[in-house]
């Protein structure tokens, strides 16, 4: 048997409310084959030949759609990521791999340095990573893996040891991150955010000094035309960011660039509901996190949304106001439960209307504003549409009863992903293929959709009882694998 056989089998007194096709060819086995090939042993890299480490977002998306064929392993995914927090609470946006070479990923870790600058911010001495940070999906990310398999979750004490892991990192944001004041996390690097080049970034990068050009290599020419990259201009200035937080100590309050981000938010208060399910799970009432959520919830319509376009936008700390610039950030609040109907209204006219264009001239939710001055099809997060982006709008619309336009999200992406060979992102027009093929995240989610049981809020709409999915604990030591591969190259995610 080989390790995708392995890795789907289940032991016969297993049942599952959802049994897709494990044809040869079958898109779930596709996608199956996809996370086996990019399983480490310990976590999943969002791509073999571009992106060789961990990414910290990555792996909770890769942990929600491993949940469906072996929960251990998406425990093991989001438990290997906690390893690596920094003991302010900060979860790192790279842990880096030692085996890999310097030179095959840049920034590298000598960029970074978190062993020696991250030291008074508790870094970790066993393991290298960078020292900003993602957008914060892993305690929901945690939930939904507990509730696949709630019976090896409590055995293996999952939640236990993850809970007070992600209230720290919770803590960190809401505590050292509030740079405006006002209730909501900053953040200090547009690789935090996630959607690294978008046009939201244009002006408070402005600001910034590039750094030389000869003090820094990118590697992600190597894999994509300049064209579709970020500018070497921009990437001058991501460079400067990060090189001033590293020398500062990676202390916060201090950096030119400080934005309140819409997505960045609503995925916090997401978690937040979240961790206060994982409370419960444990014995406490989590009352005040549910409220924390709510009050997160008002002070994000009070600070970044505009009735006039119909969307949340981004608030430049250091500028001094709202950023008027339409992206993919500004819909992904539509997963709060806490929105009010008129917001909901608001934010489907606007994703369906001639901006995101979707049911009409996109295939999936575009990154940027179609109709934007700086709109590209194909330059990153400036146009492309991302899998991760749309599986968080269709969750939204499943949320707040707009089925029908949730059900046909999720049949598009279920569509480009199989003809695009599962890649980073596409052509929101035609859903051709550009970036990676066979990412991680996007193999993750289209499983997660397959096996959809429209658990919006964070529950499952599963007995436990009659739910067993796929699952690899009862298989031969080994099923998750190290593969030697020598094809490792650099991106540009930071």
């Amino acid at each position: 048997m080989d390790r995708t056989a392995q890795l789907i089998a289940r032991p016969a007194e297993c049942t599952a409310v959802y049994d897709p096709t494990t044809s040869a060819g079958s898109l779930h086995l596709r996608a199956i084959e996809v996370l086996d090939g990019n399983w480490t042993g310990t976590s999943t890299v969002p791509s073999r030949g571009l992106y060789p480490h961990q990414w910290s977002w990555d792996s909770a998306f890769i942990a929600i759609g491993l949940r469906h064929v072996s929960p251990r392993r998406a425990q093991t995914e989001l438990e290997t990521l906690l390893d690596a927090q920094w003991g302010d609470g900060r979860i790192p946006h790279i842990v880096f791999n030692p085996s890999v070479p310097l030179d095959a990923y840049f920034p590298s870790p000598d960029f970074w340095r978190s062993g020696t600058a991250g030291r008074a911010a508790g870094a970790p001495r066993t393991v290298q990573t960078s020292g900003i940070v993602q957008p914060p999906v892993h305690a929901l990310a945690a939930w939904l893996v507990h509730r696949a398999d709630p019976g090896l979750s409590r055995a293996r004490g999952f939640l236990a040891r993850v809970y007070p892991r992600l209230a720290a990192w919770h803590r960190y944001l809401l505590h050292r991150r509030d740079l405006g004041g006002g209730g909501l996390v900053s953040v200090v690097h547009p690789w935090e955010q996630g959607m690294d080049n978008a046009p939201s970034w244009d002006a408070p990068l402005a600001r910034i000094a590039p750094a030389p050009a000869r003090s820094f290599r990118r590697a992600d020419l190597a894999h994509g035309a300049p064209e579709d990259r970020p500018t070497d201009l921009d990437y001058g200035r991501y460079v400067r960011l990060a090189t001033d937080y590293r020398d500062g100590e990676y202390a916060d309050g201090r950096a030119g660039f400080a934005v309140e981000d819409p997505a960045f938010n609503a995925l916090l208060i997401a978690s937040e509901h979240a961790l206060a399910r994982i409370a419960q799970e444990l014995g406490a009432t989590g009352t005040a996190r549910h409220a924390r959520a709510q009050r997160l919830t008002a002070a994000l319509v009070d600070r970044l949304w505009d009735p006039a376009e119909g969307l949340f936008l981004c608030r430049d700390l250091r500028g001094g106001g709202l950023i008027r610039e339409r992206g993919v950030s500004g819909l992904v609040p539509l997963l709060l439960p806490g929105l009010s109907r008129e917001i909901v209204s608001a934010l489907v006219g606007t994703l369906r209307g001639p901006h995101f264009g979707m049911g009409a001239a996109t295939r999936l939710v575009p990154s940027y504003d179609l109709l934007g001055e700086a709109f590209d099809p194909h330059r990153y997060w400036r146009g492309p549409a991302w899998f991760n982006t749309s599986w968080l709008v269709e969750r939204g619309l499943r949320l707040h009863g707009e089925r029908a336009h949730a059900d046909a999200l999720r049949a598009a992406v279920l569509d480009v992903s199989d003809t695009s060979d599962f890649a980073e992102y596409v052509d929101p027009y035609t859903g051709d293929a550009c970036g990676a093929t066979g990412f991680s995240w996007t193999a993750a989610l289209t499983l997660d959709l397959l096996h959809d049981t429209h658990d919006t809020h964070g529950t499952d709409n599963r007995h436990d009882k009659h739910h067993r999915p796929y699952d690899t604990r009862h298989l031969p030591h080994g099923t998750g694998f190290d593969r030697a591969d020598s094809s490792f190259k650099g991106g540009d995610r930071g």
